[in-house]
């Protein structure tokens, strides 16, 4: 029997040899590249005693994992009931959702000020605990949604290299800045500016591969479920953070951590699991997801340093009382034999007779 598209109401295939292209393999080597770049730079902004510190104590790696693995499949859920989406869409969303933090995360929690230590502990741990816990989240939300069996479709590999791949570079810029700490602000600067030319040529070979194909994922339901989403994360994040009473600059990396997805194994899943015919132009929608993810973030970081900027500093705020230093608390004593008329002598004066106070004439 004919499996006919499901996703959307009108015809729709890939390009032509799509993935094989040398297009493609350029722009999936140049990820990698700029993947370790960041990784490398930002390990020049950890230290490792801070890093032991949370794993010593959890209390913000235990709230950002809650956010990750509880916020965005139930928002994921929930948007799909909401905009009535057809089972496929309703999927490709949840499979989103259920996906561990991304990498983008690291490099905006830098842009925002946050703490890099919980970020890239956080980045590890949830990609870590993706092997169990993206099968078990998408045993449970699948349910009627879904007939087919989603377990044996998790990228276990492909985890495990992001995971190497966050952990190798990283690991090499803390023990640089331990060693070589002179050399930090260059390797940064360096690796701003290379991440910047890298982020340019990743963005020209997307749309000469993906082309107008993407157009076609741009329905109004799946627009506003794309949008909504990222959303979600960094404003709920940033909540349930402050409501256990973390300092702002773990709420604002919990609140990048939690709003950034690994698109990258969302679409391995759903190309791994659907052949083009039934996903449609939902192969996609990873890329949709992440544009506005960049979109929102890019946002945030716009008005949290408008709002550092309109602040008043700290120093203006707060009203210090010191004792001033008068002559009536500081006496001086007479120089020469005078003495201010302002202020008594403290000097014993000398009587009629020539003899001081205190003594008697004999």
């Amino acid at each position: 029997m004919e499996v006919h598209n499901v996703s959307v109401p009108f015809n729709f295939s890939l390009p032509p040899g799509f993935g094989h292209r040398a297009t493609d393999k350029a722009l999936s080597i140049i990820l990698v590249f700029m993947l370790l770049f960041i990784m490398f730079s930002l390990g020049c902004t950890m230290e490792f005693s801070k890093i032991k510190a949370h794993f010593l104590k959890p209390k913000g790696v235990i709230i950002a994992m809650l956010s990750q693995y509880g916020i965005m499949p139930l928002a994921a859920f929930v948007l799909g009931k909401v905009f009535r989406l057809n089972p496929i869409e309703a999927l490709a969303i949840l499979i989103c959702g259920c996906s561990p933090g991304g990498n983008l995360s690291n490099l905006f929690t830098l842009a925002m000020k946050g703490d890099m230590n919980l970020s890239i502990v956080m980045t590890t741990c949830s990609s870590f605990t993706a092997l169990g816990m993206m099968p078990l989240l998408l045993y449970i939300y699948t349910k009627g949604i879904y007939d087919g069996d989603l377990k044996n479709k998790v990228p276990y590999k492909g985890i495990m290299i992001s995971l190497v791949m966050v952990l190798i570079p990283c690991s090499i810029g803390i023990f640089l800045k331990t060693k070589k700490p002179q050399y930090v602000p260059y390797i940064i600067k360096g690796g701003l500016i290379i991440t910047f030319c890298l982020s340019v040529a990743v963005t020209v070979l997307s749309v000469i591969n993906v082309g107008n194909s993407i157009v076609f994922a741009m329905t109004p339901p799946l627009l506003a479920t794309s949008s909504l989403m990222p959303f979600a994360g960094f404003l709920l994040g940033y909540i349930l953070s402050a409501l256990f009473q973390l300092n702002p600059r773990c709420s604002r990396t919990i609140s990048m951590e939690t709003g950034f997805q690994n698109v990258q194994l969302c679409s391995t899943i759903l190309n791994v699991t659907f052949p083009p015919e039934v996903i449609g132009p939902l192969f996609f929608f990873p890329l949709l997801y992440m544009i506005f993810q960049l979109a929102e973030g890019f946002l945030f970081i716009i008005i949290f340093r408008c709002y550092e900027k309109c602040k008043p500093p700290e120093d203006e705020t707060k009203v210090t009382y010191k004792a001033a230093a008068t002559q009536d608390t500081v006496p001086e004593a007479p120089e020469k034999g005078t003495h201010n008329g302002n202020v008594p002598s403290t000097q014993p004066s000398p009587s009629p007779n020539g003899l001081d106070s205190g003594q008697v004439a004999i």
